[in-house]
C-alpha cells in the first residue's frame, strides 16, 4: 500500500483551477527542437524548480488558456504547452 504522504508529480497542463504547487521540473529528458525552445521559454517566464505556482484561471473554451501565478507573477499559458512543467501538489 503506498504511503499517503508520497508526492504525486502531474503536469501542470493537468491541473484543476484552485490548484497549488511547486514546480519540480520543466520540460522532459529528450526536449529537442520546438520543445527544447519552449522549454527554455517557460524557464525564463519564472517555471523554475521550487517555484510556487497556483491555477487562477481557465478559459471558457475548452478550459484553454489557463491564468497560472508562479511565485508573484501571474502569466497565461496553453494547457498543451502547460504539460511540459511537472509539478508537486501542496500539502
Amino acid at each position: 500500500m503506498p504511503d499517503s504522504t508520497t508526492i504525486k508529480t502531474l503536469p501542470l497542463g493537468l491541473a484543476a483551477k484552485g490548484f497549488r504547487g511547486r514546480v519540480a521540473r520543466v520540460g522532459s529528458p529528450a526536449s529537442v527542437g520546438d520543445d527544447a525552445e519552449l522549454e527554455r521559454r517557460l524557464i525564463e517566464m519564472g517555471f523554475i524548480e521550487g517555484a510556487a505556482v497556483q491555477l487562477l484561471h481557465e478559459g471558457f473554451i475548452g478550459r484553454d488558456p489557463i491564468a497560472v501565478r508562479v511565485d508573484d507573477t501571474t502569466v497565461a499559458v496553453r494547457r498543451r504547452d502547460a504539460r511540459l512543467i511537472l509539478v508537486d501538489p501542496e500539502g
